[in-house]
């Protein structure tokens, strides 16, 4: 009789040791997973609550650019329980722009965002979405289109002429003008005048929707507002508390606006219908435009009351400051470089003369000069960051961005990226004249949330900065200060205050 082989276990022992080697199976997959998954950016050490806050000083692009030069082109950091992501280099800026742009088609939302957008009617912090795709159709098309820059052409002359007949008067007088103070009122009236047909500052016997002086600082404070750091956005333990005052702040601006809007677009209605009873369309401004689409039956989308509101303030607060920022840098680079300053303006008189004023149809002719304005926006670009936020888990540059994470791409940092740049501190308008920059410069963001009134801005400020250089010889009060301010558009520390002599007997015509 054979005998019983006996089990090499008991059956108990059996699911015990299957039981085991489940759980060490798991576990160590888990770590390999964990091994091959792709790490987060890195960044320095985060404090409990308020994260890396205690290394941002009054300048973050500078502050993001230091850290980005100890810990890479792409860090990782935490503001307060926000978690963001920084990139600073060209190479990171065209990843994530152009590969992982859907990635990153969202904007970072705070308080003030939030408020002033009308929650998310206007355009520049709605999400991304049919709605979107709508209304960047519209200013790419109708508001910002060629037909219509081109019907409002005689407004930004007209701002212009303003402008320099101011500074002649100075000029003659030999007195020194506060030339920041005269190209904000030149952009702010332009701005608003293509948008409302209203200038910011109104001339005697002009009717006004509006306080002049109360526009331009509702305007500003918009925009002081939105860029100001509110606690309440990134510390989770104050969400609820206006700690800093900002909230209070908020409601009071946008009180005041929505008040103001309301009074424009009220007369505007008005304007509108004695116009269409008087058979005479006229030109249309930016206001006549969208409320031409908010009544408009058969567009993909409706655009209400706050939506018109939102988008206009958008226009404002994009349009006003940063043009006459970057002519006022660009000057001063001018002023501050004297060889180049006989350079930028003996082209433009080799190319326009003394006959008539320069013109936007002059600027395709003055490539060193279109150099000196796209030098001066990669040293001191209007807005220092480009701001997006992940709408899904992504894989950029070898790092793993989760959901939700704001990123910042540090335009000042890119522009001075020294793989992209030589002698990247270095003033050299030269370096443009190859036409080498695409991919390396982003004075206005990129990707679908590209700033979609670049062309406008670059009409503006080139046109100003060729009419100034063909009307007056610029000489500066002291030394010339290239010092930087702080604000959402980095100004210049101090006022560029200079004392323009006429090169011309007399301001000439335009052209036609």
């Amino acid at each position: 009789m054979d005998a019983a082989i006996p089990s090499a276990l008991p059956t108990p022992h059996l699911v015990l040791a299957a039981t085991l080697l489940l759980v060490a199976a798991t576990f160590f997959s888990g770590i390999l997973r964990r091994r091959q998954k792709p790490p987060q950016p890195p960044g320095p050490f985060a404090l409990p609550i308020i994260g890396h806050l205690y290394l941002l000083g009054p300048k973050p692009h500078q502050s993001f650019h230091s850290l980005c030069q100890k810990y890479g082109p792409v860090i990782s950091l935490r503001l307060g329980s926000t978690p963001v992501v920084v990139a600073a280099s060209a190479d990171a800026a065209t990843e994530f722009f152009k590969t992982h742009d859907l990635d990153f088609a969202d904007r970072p939302q705070s308080v003030a965002s939030r408020r002033f957008a009308y929650d998310s009617a206007g355009f520049a912090f709605a999400p991304y979405g049919p709605y979107w795709r709508f209304v960047r159709k519209v200013c790419m098309t109708d508001l910002l289109g060629g037909r219509t820059l081109e019907q409002l052409l005689p407004v930004r002359r007209r701002e212009l002429t303003n402008l320099l007949g101011t500074l002649m008067e100075g000029a003659r007088r030999g007195e020194a003008v506060d030339v920041s103070r005269e190209l904000i009122r030149m952009t702010n009236n332009t701005i608003a005048r293509m948008t409302t047909s209203r200038t910011c500052s109104v001339a005697e016997g002009e009717e006004s929707a509006a306080d002049p002086e109360e526009s331009m600082k509702l305007v500003k404070q918009v925009a002081e507002l939105i860029g100001s750091f509110n606690l309440t956005d990134h510390v989770w333990l104050l969400r609820g508390w206006d700690v800093q005052g900002l909230n209070r702040r908020i409601e009071e601006v946008h009180r005041g606006f929505d008040a103001m809007m309301e009074r424009i677009i009220r007369q505007k209605e008005k304007a509108r219908k004695a116009r269409k009873e008087g058979d005479d369309p006229g030109v249309k401004d930016l206001l006549d435009l969208l409320l031409d689409v908010s009544e408009d039956e058969s567009a993909d989308v409706r655009l209400t009351r706050e939506n018109v509101k939102g988008i206009v303030l958008d226009v404002f607060t994009a349009g006003s400051d940063s043009s006459a920022v970057t002519i006022e840098w660009a000057l001063a680079e001018l002023i501050h470089h004297p060889a180049m300053l006989e350079k930028a303006k003996e082209e433009v008189d080799r190319v326009v003369g003394r006959e008539r004023l320069a013109e936007e149809a002059d600027v395709p002719g003055l490539p060193y000069l279109q150099a000196v304005v796209k030098e001066t926006l990669r040293l001191h670009p209007a807005a220092c960051f480009a701001s997006r936020e992940a709408v899904r888990d992504a894989t950029v540059s070898g790092y793993r961005i989760p959901a939700g994470t704001a990123l910042f791409v540090n335009i000042w940092s890119v522009g001075k990226d020294p793989k992209q740049w030589d002698a990247p501190l270095e003033f050299r308008p030269e370096r443009f004249l190859a036409g080498e920059e695409a991919g390396r410069h982003f004075p206005f963001g990129g990707g679908r949330r590209i700033c979609p009134g670049a062309a406008l801005a670059l009409q503006v400020v080139q046109t100003a900065l060729a009419a100034l250089l063909q009307c007056f010889e610029w000489g500066q009060v002291g030394k010339v200060d290239m010092e930087e301010g702080v604000g959402l558009v980095v100004p210049r520390a101090r006022p560029l205050v200079c004392v323009p002599a006429p090169r011309l007997s007399a301001l000439p015509p335009m052209r036609g």
